[in-house]
């Protein structure tokens, strides 16, 4: 059984700017909630790009997990999808896209994934870390960029 979850921001910078802070493997450790102990171990030598791999360890619920993921899609500045190879779901692909607004960008995020124990598993814990963690990256994700606009990074 597969689950989504969808959320958009609209962030007052422009799409390059926005897309080059996503195509930072380095930057998820800023807008992921600290109580996940999230750690980027290994990204490609070069820039992302189809194909690339990236390592993760992060703690869910305290148990440690290693995650890997590969690029599956990258059409810079519009659109990238990372699909986990190895890690806490039995899948979950991540599709990123970025819209021109007004000046600003239209961050959207769309998740398919799975759970061991599926839809038990996903209304009693899932969903809600996956809310929780979202959340926080909105905030994160704001407060990161505003500080490169203020010249504080």
């Amino acid at each position: 059984m597969s689950f989504r979850l969808e959320r958009q921001q609209l962030v007052r910078r422009g799409i390059e700017e926005v897309f080059a802070f996503f195509s930072d493997p380095t930057n998820l450790e800023a807008i992921t909630p600290p109580w996940l102990n999230f750690r980027v171990l290994e990204t490609p030598a070069g820039p992302l790009r189809e194909l690339s791999e990236i390592s993760y360890r992060l703690r869910v619920r305290g148990i440690p997990f290693s995650w890997r993921s590969l690029i599956s899609r990258w059409e810079p500045p519009f659109v990238f999808v990372d699909e986990q190879l190895e890690g806490p779901y039995q899948s979950w692909i991540h599709r990123h896209t970025f819209e021109v607004q007004n000046g600003s960008t239209l961050v959207r995020d769309r998740v398919d994934y799975s759970v061991p124990g599926g839809a038990i598993v996903n209304s009693l814990f899932v969903r809600h870390d996956l809310k929780k963690i979202f959340d926080y990256r909105e905030e994160s994700l704001r407060t990161a960029l505003e500080s490169v606009e203020r010249g504080q990074v």
